[in-house]
């Protein structure tokens, strides 16, 4: 059983070939930074041209890397999962597009992939031999899902890898995209994510502190607008423009180390909620957020505070991916839900 997946989302490319629903013949992504770190974020014009340009291409590599002939009406595909909702509706489009071209041209079967469930999923997965299949249903769930990213901040009751209850979601800003906003601030470049966890190491404890949103006492929703003006004012300044230098004395080293923990702080303590408040037996925690250095060191220790197995995909699986759409396109498909060509790309947020 080889299944195709297919990732536009936002501005990565993927294309991935999985067998089995577990071990993964290619996992091919190209990402798009150099061409958005000039503007210190993604440009939605731009990335969806830019996934034109390279779709073909990276669906040859697959193949090549895969081992298997060109792909073709007699490639021993499966069926093909595309992620379709939600992202960036340009960007959408061409993966979408591309899928269900090759669904009608092959005469295969066509899944359409939720990109905030596969990100869920990936935490079933692993990126290099030796690989296995997932694990039993029964034993991860019921669980709290977790998805910290650039564009997404949301915590979910689940009860199995394809049923999930949008149960805490961002106000305003995604944590990801705090953390470009703080890189900016600080002048350390993009993507930010990287750039304020590297610079943290050099940071001096206990020299910035920044204060720790959570809301009502029993809220699972989160707000990190507070933080990122903080760090502006500490930073540069109350009056403040784009160009102002930081304030003498501030070193963005301090600045960094503080907000990462504060974020740090608020992730850990929202998730430590839902799993009071769910009786989980599992913790999942995934997407590009779920890379950093400082949130991983915490959820170490997570399960010895809490009670609960924690399960975090590979660093390679966190950011966006296809091996993810093809594993949970696996699932979807052995449950009977494909699509038809009516599939369309839906930007909305997942509920």
């Amino acid at each position: 059983m080889l299944v195709l997946g297919i990732e536009s989302t936002c501005d990565e490319t993927g294309v991935a070939l999985l067998e089995d629903g577990h071990r993964l013949l290619a996992n091919c992504v190209v990402s798009q930074v150099p061409l958005h770190e000039r503007f210190g974020g993604v440009v939605p014009e731009l990335a969806s041209r830019a996934h034109v340009e390279v779709i073909t291409r990276m669906l040859e590599r697959a193949f090549r890397e895969a081992g298997l002939p060109p792909p073709g009406p007699e490639a021993p595909v499966d069926a093909i999962a595309v992620a379709n909702r939600p992202g960036l509706i340009g960007s959408l489009l061409v993966g979408v597009t591309a899928a269900k071209s090759l669904a009608l041209a092959w005469d295969r079967p066509l899944i359409g992939v939720d990109h905030v469930h596969a990100h869920i999923y990936s935490a079933a997965m692993r990126s290099k031999p030796p690989f296995s299949p997932p694990p039993s249903e029964s034993e991860v769930f019921p669980a709290v899902s977790f998805v910290v990213s650039g564009g997404h901040t949301a915590l979910y009751q689940s009860e199995s890898w394809t049923q999930h209850r949008l149960i805490g979601s961002t106000q305003d800003d995604a944590v990801g995209e705090a953390f470009d906003k703080a890189a900016a601030i600080l002048g350390l470049g993009y993507p930010g994510g990287p750039v304020i966890s590297k610079a943290a190491l050099a940071g001096a404890p206990g020299t910035v502190s920044f204060p720790r949103t959570l809301l009502e006492p029993d809220s699972l929703d989160f707000s990190f607008s507070g933080i990122k003006t903080a760090v502006l004012y500490h930073a540069r300044g109350q009056d403040s423009g784009r160009d102002t230098p930081l304030r003498p004395g501030v070193r963005a080293e301090d600045v960094a180390l503080a907000f990462e923990e504060a974020v740090v702080d608020v992730l850990i303590e929202k998730l430590r909620r839902a799993v009071l408040r769910t009786a989980a037996r599992t913790a999942i925690v995934a997407g590009g957020v779920a890379a950093n250095r400082r949130l991983r060191e915490r959820l170490g220790r997570f399960e010895e505070v809490c009670g609960v197995r924690v399960r975090i995909p590979d660093l390679a699986l966190c950011t966006d991916n296809a091996a993810m759409i093809a594993g949970l396109g696996t699932r979807l498909w052995e449950l009977g839900a494909t699509a038809g060509l009516e599939l369309d790309a839906v930007a909305m947020t997942s509920r």
